[in-house]
């Protein structure tokens, strides 16, 4: 195997990929299907986290929440108001600030605040008002103030958004197409053509061009998870973890495609397997879909380790430690594909150094 021959190979794939019908399939799916989503629930390019106040000493925090382009603030007269507005979803997190607030804060003083959350807001706004709080917190204390945010949830607390119940789907859609689907019909068609046997009677090995397509996968599929997780304002909470896990989702979702492309003779035979299949590959983005699914039966599926990492980092904050077991068990994963994989390349190679081919 050459790394020169694989760089060579890879950039051949990434210049003729635009004319492949799945490889813009792959590009542009997610992007539109994210933008219906946005549209259908009001929140396309809004971004703005809705913050209440109830101020009984006029605090220097008032102006300058509200000059913040990020927020929209609205205030309230009163404890009880601010907690009725926090209820119904006026506003996404409300903090009632005592009289002696500044001064309390100027002077280091532990001072405890009560911060009022919707339960059906999504993450992203929780996150960036509370940044947005912690900010003027220390702008007006002038340094790290001791000041303790206890949350409090108000409405359905065990609600999502809908937008938060696509997430996993919009995700793992993205992925599979971009590291699945691309690589498939990729390697398909070139046994297709006769193209692949004409390549490896060259230099060029059966491992070569098998490990560009799966590298086209991987390059694609986290391009393109990435650029969906920013359009649905969840790309905030550890980037570069995140980026981790769609590379590893990535490489199991080319493993997958490369297998695909290298037993299935056709394109329609393909489609037809991946449409049989799409429930395996699909079925743990319906437990997030249905919250009254119970969590287990989403862990039957190799998908689950892909996608439920992360919906725990842009849903729920978590760290690489929360995370680690199922990155564990994904990486075991595609280990085991890459071990087939291999077999496919040694059998292969017993059969003039090709593929099958029909």
């Amino acid at each position: 195997m050459s790394l020169r021959r694989v760089g060579v190979l890879l950039g051949k794939e990434l210049i003729r990929g635009p004319r492949s019908f799945v490889f813009i399939m792959a590009l542009v799916v997610p992007v539109v299907i994210t933008l219906i989503i946005t549209l259908l629930f009001g929140t396309v390019f809004s971004g703005k986290a809705r913050l209440g106040l109830a101020d009984d000493g006029r605090s220097q925090l008032i102006p300058l929440a509200q000059s913040l382009e990020s927020l929209t603030v609205k205030m309230y007269e009163s404890e009880a108001q601010l907690r009725e507005a926090v209820a119904i979803g006026a506003v996404d997190i409300g903090v009632a600030l005592p009289d002696t607030f500044d001064r309390r804060i100027s002077s280091g003083r532990a001072t405890t605040l009560t911060v009022f959350t919707w339960g059906e807001s999504t993450l992203s706004d929780r996150v960036v008002a509370a940044t947005a709080l912690g900010n003027l917190i220390r702008d007006i204390s002038g340094q790290e103030s001791p000041v303790e945010l206890v949350t409090v949830v108000l409405g359905d607390g065990e609600s999502l958004s809908w937008e938060e119940r696509l997430l996993p789907f919009i995700v793992l859609m993205t992925v599979i197409l971009g590291g699945t689907m691309v690589p498939a019909t990729s390697l398909v068609e070139e046994k297709a053509k006769r193209t692949l046997r004409a390549l490896t009677i060259t230099p060029t090995s059966l491992g070569d061009v098998l490990l560009a397509k799966g590298l086209l996968g991987i390059i694609l599929g986290v391009a393109m998870g990435v650029l969906t997780l920013i359009m649905n304002r969840a790309f905030g909470q550890s980037p570069g973890l995140l980026v981790l896990i769609l590379v590893l989702g990535a490489a199991l979702s080319a493993t997958l495609g490369v297998l695909l492309g290298a037993f299935i003779k056709d394109i329609n035979t393909l489609f037809t397997v991946i449409k049989a299949g799409g429930l395996l590959l699909y079925a743990p983005a319906l437990v997030y879909l249905f919250p009254d699914i119970p969590e287990w039966i989403g862990q039957i599926f190799p998908t689950y380790y892909m996608i439920q990492p992360v919906v725990e980092v842009t849903q729920k904050g978590a760290t690489w430690a929360d995370v680690a077991p199922e990155l564990m068990i994904l990486t075991l994963l595609i280990v085991l594909m890459l071990g087939v994989i291999t077999a496919v390349i040694r059998r292969a190679s017993r059969f003039e150094g090709t593929l099958n081919m029909a």
